[in-house]
């Protein structure tokens, strides 16, 4: 009795090795983090209803409303709809929050669930007798989550920036673009942060190997690059200086970097005493000052500094996934000596 003749896996694929593996990987990894997608795609869906809501009916409300508060001309009695106006701050500000959250939910998904969960089940070891390699295994957990996590961090930005333009100029209580929060949920840097997060938490459950911990560091991890982004960025570009009189003090809006007095031999004379134009108790003649001055980033520096803070932001992204296959590779190939060994 002859064998079954065998259907080489070139004949399927036409690559040696390869069986098709990759789409059911894919189904499995899908299976696997269903509850996380769903999640993911909850938050992201009722924030982007909230801030169409807010770009649209909210911001038109408010806007009358301010309109027809500014037309009473300080009248002890006046009509305008106030809970419009307050309506409006309340979701702006809960908004603005859930988009600089982000990044804080995909770290901690990826280092609990990702890569510390399953290495803490062992499901991680029992794919890779199946057939699945460690780096095959790894990339697949950062290949479609990345994707995902731009394109919904991505969107939220956008509909956040649109919500923010509607009501610009017509809402009084509007926020600047130079207000932190705002400065950061309108742009770029969102999207990179939770892409670095993503890395980071996959490197931390490959590192600590359980769920909770990783969960844990991951946030910390994202946590501590926000705060070096929040530190760095002014100096991510070069500032313009705007010189005034001294009796108007330091003038000009934007991420102010410095401020103070130029004297008459052309020496800065930094501000102290918290906001105080001059140093505790000096007087301008005392200083010899002629000008007050500020450094500052205007509006025209805002996607440059958005572009920078971003990059910075990947690279940081490239070295934790570098850093992640390394760690994986190291001790996957331990493993596999040792085990030869025996």
């Amino acid at each position: 009795m002859t064998a079954a003749p065998t259907v080489p896996a070139t004949a399927t694929t036409g690559r040696p090795g390869v069986t098709g593996r990759a789409p059911r990987q894919l189904r499995w990894l899908v299976r696997l983090h269903r509850p996380a997608v769903l999640s993911w795609t909850a938050f992201a869906l009722l924030t982007g209803a909230a801030l169409l809501w807010l770009g649209g009916p909210l911001t038109d409300a408010s806007a009358a409303a301010w309109t027809a508060y500014n037309a009473c001309g300080y009248t002890p009695r006046c009509a305008y709809d106030q809970d419009a106006i307050l309506r409006y701050k309340d979701v702006y500000t809960y908004t603005t929050t859930a988009v600089l959250l982000a990044p804080f939910l995909v770290a901690a998904w990826a280092g609990g669930s990702l890569t510390g969960r399953e290495l803490e089940s062992g499901t991680a070891r029992l794919a890779w007798t199946q057939g699945v390699s460690p780096t095959r295994w790894l990339a697949a957990r950062l290949a479609l989550p990345a994707v995902l996590v731009a394109a919904a961090t991505g969107l939220l930005v956008w509909l956040h920036r649109r919500a923010w333009t509607a009501g610009r100029g017509r809402v009084d209580t509007a926020k600047p673009w130079y207000d932190y929060p705002t400065f950061y949920a309108n742009g770029l840097v969102p999207v990179a942060l939770a892409l670095a997060g993503l890395a980071a938490g996959a490197l931390a459950g490959l590192l600590l190997r359980r769920a909770l911990a990783a969960l844990t560091t991951a946030a910390l991890a994202v946590g501590t690059l926000w705060t070096a982004v929040q530190a760095a960025l002014p100096h991510l570009w070069p500032t313009v200086t705007r010189v005034s009189s001294l009796r108007t003090g330091p003038s000009g809006a934007g991420i102010t970097t410095g401020e103070g007095v130029l004297t008459a031999d052309g020496d800065r004379v930094a501000a102290g005493c918290g906001s105080g134009t001059y140093p505790c108790d000096t007087e301008p003649a005392d200083l010899n000052a002629v000008h007050s001055y500020r450094d500052l980033h205007p509006e025209a520096h805002y996607w440059p500094l958005q572009l920078v803070a971003s990059g910075v932001l990947l690279l940081v992204t490239a070295l934790l996934v570098l850093a992640a296959f390394r760690l994986l590779r190291h001790r996957t190939g331990t493993a596999a000596r040792g085990k030869g060994a025996a």
